[in-house]
C-alpha cells in the first residue's frame, strides 16, 4: 500500500470513528416531567444510573404536569412522567401516548405556620381541613398553574364545597409558580399550602412551617410514565424512549427510586406492576 493510500485509509478510519462517536453521543431523549421529581433531586440520583446502563442521556424539561402534557401533545418530548392520572389516561385515549404505566407514589401534605390559625394540626381529613382554612380566612398559597399538585388541590376544594378562586387575591393567593417558589411564598406570608411530600422533604427554606395535615387516602400521589406516540409525532425517539420506560419499570430502575433518601427519609415508593 502506497503512502497516499495509507493516508486515505487512515482518514477513512478516523472519519468512521468520529461518526460513530457522534452517533453514540446523540443517543438522548427528552423527558417532559413534573417539577416535584426534578426539584426533589430524584433525577440527579437515578438518571446517571440509566445512562451508565444504556448510554442514553436524558434531558429533563421540568414544568407543571399540565404544561408537561401540553408540551408532549405538541411533540416536544419523547417520554412523559407526571402525576395526574385522569389527564394521563386522556392523553393516551386521545392518541398522543402509547400506554400509561404506574411508576411510583408518595403523598401530598398540607403544611402551615406554627401559629396554625385555622387549627388544623393533626387532622387526617384533608377536605375538612381545607374547609376550616377557608372559614377562618387564613392565608393559603396555591400554585395555580394546572400542575398535578394544583389539580389535586382543586379536587380537594371541590370535595370541601369551597370555591377558593372567588377569594383570589384575598386569603387565597395563586402564585402561578412551581412548588418550591410557592412554598417560599407560603413561608414568607405565614400561609398554608398543599405540597407533595418529596418536595417538602427536600425543601430547605421551611422556617417554622411544618406538616399539619397528612394520612388521608385522598392525598395519595401516583406518578405515571408514557411514551409519546411516534405515530402522532415522527420525531419521537421511540426506541430510546421505550428503553427508559423499560428501565424505570424494571428491577434496576425501581430499586434506584427506592434507594433515594434525604435525611433518612424515602421520598418516592416504586410500585410498577411486575
Amino acid at each position: 500500500m502506497t503512502a497516499s493510500s495509507l493516508l486515505r485509509f487512515a482518514a477513512t478510519v478516523c472519519a468512521g470513528l468520529l461518526a460513530a462517536g457522534a452517533f453514540a453521543a446523540d443517543r438522548s431523549i427528552v423527558l417532559q416531567s413534573t417539577t416535584s421529581t426534578a426539584n426533589s433531586g430524584l433525577y440527579d440520583h437515578i438518571l446517571p444510573r440509566f445512562t451508565d446502563a444504556t448510554g442514553i442521556q436524558v434531558h429533563v424539561v421540568a414544568v407543571g404536569t399540565g404544561q408537561a402534557i401540553k408540551n408532549a401533545r405538541n411533540g416536544d418530548g419523547d417520554v412523559l412522567l407526571v402525576h395526574a392520572k385522569s389527564a394521563e389516561e386522556a392523553f393516551v385515549e386521545e392518541g398522543y401516548g402509547v400506554e400509561r404505566f404506574d411508576v411510583m407514589y408518595n403523598d401530598f401534605v398540607i403544611v402551615g405556620p406554627p401559629g396554625d390559625p385555622a387549627a388544623v394540626a393533626g387532622m387526617h381529613d384533608a377536605t375538612a381541613a381545607l374547609g376550616k382554612i377557608a372559614t377562618s380566612g387564613a392565608a393559603f398559597a396555591s400554585r395555580g398553574d394546572d400542575s398535578g399538585t394544583h389539580k389535586k388541590e382543586m379536587a380537594l376544594w371541590r370535595a370541601a364545597g369551597v370555591d377558593p378562586e372567588a377569594d383570589s387575591g384575598g386569603w387565597y393567593r395563586e402564585t402561578g409558580s412551581g412548588m418550591g417558589a410557592t412554598l417560599n411564598v407560603a413561608v414568607g406570608m405565614d400561609a398554608y399550602a398543599l405540597t407533595d411530600r418529596g418536595t417538602w422533604i427536600s425543601f430547605s427554606n421551611r422556617g417554622e412551617h411544618r406538616v399539619l395535615v397528612e394520612g388521608d387516602d385522598a392525598l395519595f400521589n401516583q406518578y405515571g410514565v408514557i411514551l409519546v406516540d411516534p405515530e402522532r409525532h415522527r420525531n419521537v425517539k421511540a426506541e430510546d424512549g421505550q428503553a427508559f420506560i423499560d428501565w424505570i419499570l424494571d428491577d434496576e430502575g425501581q430499586a434506584a427510586i427506592a434507594s433515594y433518601r434525604l435525611g433518612g427519609q424515602q421520598l418516592f415508593f416504586p410500585n410498577a406492576a411486575p
